[in-house]
């Protein structure tokens, strides 16, 4: 029962850009934290960036840092993931999820909600 919606996923080469939108209902809006996590083939889901839905305070992967940025539209009741400056091993299914938790962590068992997620491929 997908409750948030992922889109903007594709195919794009090295160097280049995506942005993901995920769209949550509201009452997940009030959640604690959302956060983008990804998935790649054989390898286990790991957090990319979250923020605190109330403070805005962002927690981002090392791996994505400075060149991916996550921000939201409350209007909207959508979070974006900005990113660029692909490279091939960020080729992953992305997720959108959201956490009712304080501490708003790159931990993927701390989320409650999940989208079906959005395949991002980059080709080198």
């Amino acid at each position: 029962q997908a409750q948030l919606v992922e889109s903007g996923g594709g195919s794009v080469q090295a160097g280049g850009s995506l942005r993901l939108s995920c769209a949550a209902p509201e009452y997940i809006r009030r959640f604690k934290c959302m956060g983008w996590f990804r998935q790649a083939p054989g390898k286990e889901r790991e957090g990319v960036v979250v923020i605190g839905n109330q403070s805005g305070a962002t927690n981002y992967a090392d791996s994505v840092s400075g060149r991916f940025t996550i921000s939201q539209d409350n209007a909207k009741n959508t979070v974006y993931l900005q990113m660029n400056s692909l490279k091939p091993e960020d080729t992953a299914m992305y997720y959108c999820a959201a956490a009712r938790t304080s501490w708003c962590r790159l931990i993927p068992g701390d989320y409650n909600y999940w989208g079906q997620g959005t395949q991002v491929t980059v080709s080198s």
